[in-house]
């Protein structure tokens, strides 16, 4: 599931965890990623100590076979942590989904978190680019689900999303219990602070959508936002539908 940062994925890494056919992995290059970029993010130093930095090795952990009992190996993945020089090949041995947000309200939360970034932290560019990659392989165009419509809607596009991938749905996707994972990657306590406490896919409140609709954007935020909105349409436009 390639997604950029602040598009609900730990949310919805915790509803396929719940699956009980399901395991999950978190973010895996996010070591690499630091390391190679010298991003200064919040924990860099003890993400890059915990978590295997060398991408090559990260990728024969991604394509193990699975135990006999696991249905799907979910794999959470920050589109912008795919770096230019990283091998490709490997994408042709996995499924691939997409998970987007509108870029407004993906920049003001990232803004929340990081006090600077640029286009391609938010991960846009890479996903058009593993998502063209992905039809040139494939001659299919793989599934792609917007957040706003999964609040909306959380059963039908879970169901969506399910036949897209050819997996069964259950409502265990749809609520999970609060509180932190083992499975959660060491950068937790920075970022997973309001999805330790949800338990479920919770639609904002009208006044809070309404806001942030209307809050202006930093001028460099908004310029950001103007060349990210192409991208994100790219992706938009072939969204499943419930």
């Amino acid at each position: 599931m390639w997604s950029g940062p602040r598009n609900l994925s730990t949310a919805f890494m915790r509803s396929w965890e719940n699956r009980g056919d399901t395991i999950v992995i978190d973010e895996p290059f996010y070591a690499h990623y630091l390391k190679v970029t010298g991003l200064d993010h919040p924990g860099r130093d003890e993400i890059i100590a915990h978590q295997e930095s060398d991408w090559r090795r990260v990728v024969d952990s991604l394509l193990v076979p699975v135990p006999p009992n696991v249905r799907v190996f979910y794999q959470k993945q920050m589109s912008h942590h795919l770096l230019p020089q990283m091998g490709r090949e490997w994408l042709d041995s996995v499924t691939h989904a997409f998970l987007i947000r509108d870029p407004s309200a993906m920049l003001t939360s990232l803004g929340g978190k990081l006090t600077n970034f640029d286009l391609l932290a938010t991960g846009l560019p890479q996903q058009v680019e593993i998502f063209e990659h992905v039809i040139r392989r494939t001659g299919e165009v793989p599934a792609v689900l917007d957040s706003a419509d999964l609040l909306e809607r959380p059963e039908p596009m879970l169901r969506a999303l399910c036949d897209a991938l050819d997996v069964p749905f259950t409502d265990r996707m749809l609520w999970w219990p609060a509180g932190r994972r083992e499975s959660d990657g060491i950068w937790a306590r920075h970022w997973y602070d309001r999805v330790e406490q949800s338990t479920g896919f919770e639609t904002p409140p009208p006044q809070a959508t309404e806001s942030a609709a209307v809050q202006p954007l930093p001028r460099a935020v908004a310029e950001i936002a103007a060349r990210c909105r192409p991208l994100y349409e790219r992706l938009r436009a072939h969204r499943l539908r419930a």
